[in-house]
């Protein structure tokens, strides 16, 4: 049986001409990347946008375990909240689509 890793998944609605700023905040080598390469556990976040809707976007964190990423939360619970609400001046909509388990070990 292959090894998972814990990952969660969420939608955002990005304001009219906030793209770039939204993107710079949550690419590969954005705030949220930074923060979270400060805790065990992180493995990488992937950062799509909708084909048909260039303001949606949907956020794939993954984590080794699902415990990594709350002791995360605890630990950087200040920063998180902090960084969480700078970038909601960046949108209309977020929503949690839910947390997985991740079958494709690839990247491990």
């Amino acid at each position: 049986m292959p090894e998972q890793s814990y990952c969660y998944i969420w939608e955002f609605i990005v304001k009219e001409g906030a793209n770039s700023h939204f993107e710079d905040f949550y690419g590969s080598e954005g705030d949220w990347v930074q923060l979270f390469t400060m805790g065990a556990g992180y493995i990488r976040t992937e950062l799509v946008q909708d084909q048909t809707d260039p303001q949606r976007y949907l956020t794939v964190d993954y984590w080794v375990t699902e415990e990594d990423f709350h002791e995360f939360k605890k630990i950087f619970s200040q920063e998180y909240r902090d960084l969480d609400q700078e970038c909601e001046t960046l949108t209309l909509k977020e929503r949690k689509i839910g947390e997985f388990a991740n079958l494709n070990t690839a990247f491990h």
